[in-house]
């Protein structure tokens, strides 16, 4: 069958695989030979403010295993540093390609890139083609009945539980280009040592999770503990999409059920994305405009004691140091750390979403956004205002015997849980210099909080004390 094109591109971004890979497949079957590459961008590879060295390393790992996987079908990746726009222009006029092809994403810097690349390719005179890939169902695919995006989760999923999810297509292609290109750079090579150890990217290694699905059938009764690390750690594999959502929808159904809460998970990134897609100001701002009015602390001294987990509250400065030290953290301990930079220090959550993007090496802007409204009740389906997560009580639920907490804090070894869960109270904490007392009163700020908020009006009225009691028993 004669093919479309003698030869095409096909840009790799957060899509590092072969199987199942929407638009690779479609350049495989419509093209005489693919060039199969990817484009490190000054954004991916300078200093920038949201530069994960974490995420990064698990990129380039992820990169090492796809050239692995091309080789195995005889063919090569091909790395290029600069402005995408500059390289695929410079691609048409040296290479002669006839077709452009990406998967496309969902974000404002996303979606401004593509617009510069398919202008590039009009001027060009070759096609560009953009494949849904990243999701179980784009943006547009999950809308209400007047055409409009939801804004709450539990409906969303209601609908988009109603619609069929693709099976994962094998990529039987191999007609990769097998020549040279002068301009290609060699690939990139970090330091170990600068970009930190964690998780090890690449699909080798999703393969061997979604192998193991199995062993998270008590997952819901487990996930909140981080002692037991019950997380799959699928969110970074899922972040650079080294296995496909449709690959791991089809794993828990097989392994688990259809109906487990990790398929739940699988529709809140797809929701947070939507929400993105079609509210991009959340980047800059609260969901719901009237939150941008709210008045936070800007204290450098109380945030940095916050990053580097020095804040006096075990349960917190564990988190931080596990996330600072690995680029992971559990996703319990991720709402109890940002409470706390939110509710308790009063600290705009922009500056929390900022550091967590910095570190995490699953590092998803529209999660990462998403989760932070969240939690800083400023978001869509947001939790409500006066639900404040006490670190104290979140500690004596999710790690009673401080197992979790001593990992992180080798300060605090030498005590006991009782001591550690009522760090407070000065007895407790007598001859101890290396670690810090709690920076501030957990029950005072949680009412300044609500006051902040400007919820209710007097903290003595039978409503408030209800809701200092919500405070207190904090989820």
């Amino acid at each position: 069958m004669e093919k479309k094109f003698r030869k095409s591109l096909f840009l790799f971004r957060r899509d590092l695989r072969l199987e199942d890979n929407t638009g690779l497949i479609f350049a495989l079957n419509s093209s005489e030979v693919v060039i199969p590459a990817f484009i490190f961008t000054p954004e991916q590879i300078e200093k920038n403010p949201y530069r994960s060295d974490h995420c990064l390393k698990f990129m380039i790992e992820s990169l090492e295993d796809l050239e692995n996987q091309l080789k195995k079908k005889g063919g090569k990746l091909f790395f290029f540093k600069g402005r995408p726009e500059e390289i695929v222009s410079k691609c048409i006029r040296e290479l002669d390609i006839e077709a452009l092809i990406v998967n496309r994403d969902y974000t404002p810097y996303s979606l401004q890139r593509d617009e510069k690349l398919e202008k590039v390719c009009k001027t060009g005179h070759i096609p560009f083609y953009s494949f849904d890939d990243a999701l179980l169902h784009s943006p547009e695919e999950t809308l209400k009945k007047d055409g409009k995006p939801y804004t709450i989760f539990t409906p969303y999923f209601r609908n988009a539980l109603k619609q069929k999810v693709a099976l994962p297509k094998q990529n039987k292609g191999t007609n990769y280009f097998h020549g040279s290109i002068p301009f290609a750079e060699d690939k990139l090579v970090f330091s170990k040592q600068t970009l930190g150890d964690g998780l090890i990217g690449g699909r080798s290694e999703a393969l061997k999770i979604l192998k193991n699905l199995s062993s998270f059938s008590k997952y819901a009764k487990l996930r909140d503990f981080p002692v037991e690390d019950y997380s799959t750690h699928l969110s970074p594999y899922l972040k650079f999409t080294a296995c496909s959502p449709r690959e791991v929808y089809a794993a828990i159904c097989c392994n688990l059920s259809p109906h487990h809460e990790l398929i739940r998970s699988l529709y809140w990134r797809d929701f947070f994305t939507s929400i993105v897609f079609f509210y991009p100001h959340v980047f800059k701002g609260a969901f719901h405009h009237k939150f941008d009015k709210l008045k936070w602390s800007y204290n450098k001294k109380a945030y940095q004691r916050w990053c580097e987990g020095f804040t006096g509250f075990p349960i917190v400065d564990a988190g931080m140091r596990e996330m600072n030290e690995t680029g992971f953290m559990h996703n319990r301990v991720r709402m109890i750390t940002a409470s706390f930079l939110i509710k308790d220090l009063h600290i705009d959550w922009r500056w929390g979403e900022k550091y967590f993007a910095q570190r995490l090496v699953d590092y998803d802007p529209a999660v990462n956004n998403g989760n932070w409204q969240w939690v800083a009740s400023t978001g869509c389906d947001a939790q409500p205002y006066f639900r404040i997560f006490n670190p104290w009580n979140q500690q004596k639920k999710f790690d009673p015997k401080c197992t979790y907490i001593k990992k992180w804090i080798p300060e605090l070894r030498d005590f006991t849980p009782k001591a550690i869960h009522a760090w407070y109270e000065e007895k407790y904490r007598a001859g101890c210099k290396k670690y810090p007392a709690p920076m501030i009163n957990h029950e005072k700020a949680a009412k300044e909080t609500l006051h902040a908020y400007k919820i209710i009006p007097a903290m003595n009225c039978q409503q408030s004390r209800k809701r200092l009691a919500v405070i207190e028993n904090a989820i």
